[in-house]
């Protein structure tokens, strides 16, 4: 599993000379030439990668489901999150993550479905679980995966729940653009 820090997602988005702020019109660009459909299910972010496609004009024609998940019992009703991984794992894990995508890729048909699901702070945290672990869920028809985020504060120190959400948004949507 790839593992990605703050500054990993910042370099990441100097190196391909992205404009974070911009992102979700590069995806829906190209999800559109692509014909590809995207379905979200988050947690953490709290509809932000939702809200971040959808403001885009013309997103319709490659968006029509996202799925707000914030507690366990909407994770495994509606996304089919196993009790046994909530349980076990916690909601809070990869293996939640790619369940949570292939369960709205399921429900919206999509040809593509991304989650998220960790702790965006400034509580909550644990030594095993800190304020910052994220995990992505990506699906496709093909196969599922998760990658690991650690945006626990490396620069200034941040641990603010917006930073820590908005960050997540950009790797996520970064990890879109990649896999089109």
């Amino acid at each position: 599993m790839i593992t990605l820090t703050d500054i990993d997602v910042i370099q990441l988005l100097r190196k391909n000379q992205l404009d974070a702020d911009t992102l979700q019109e590069k995806v829906v660009a190209k999800l559109k030439a692509k014909g590809i459909k995207l379905s979200t299910a988050e947690s953490c972010t709290g509809g932000l990668i939702s809200e971040r496609i959808t403001a885009v004009s013309g997103s319709s024609e490659v968006f029509d489901c996202g799925i707000c998940s914030y507690s366990n019992d909407i994770k495994h009703k509606v996304l089919g999150v196993s009790e046994e991984t909530l349980s076990i794992l916690g909601a809070v894990s990869a293996e939640t993550a790619m369940q949570m995508a292939e369960g709205v890729r399921k429900l919206a048909d999509a040809d593509l479905a991304v989650s998220t699901t960790g702790i965006a702070g400034p509580t909550g945290g644990t030594p095993e679980k800190p304020v910052g672990l994220v995990f992505c869920g990506i699906c496709t028809k093909d196969k599922s995966y998760a990658i690991k985020l650690m945006l626990g504060g490396n620069i200034n120190r941040t641990n603010s729940r917006g930073y820590i959400r908005k960050l997540t948004s950009d790797a996520v949507l970064l990890t879109i653009l990649s896999i089109l």
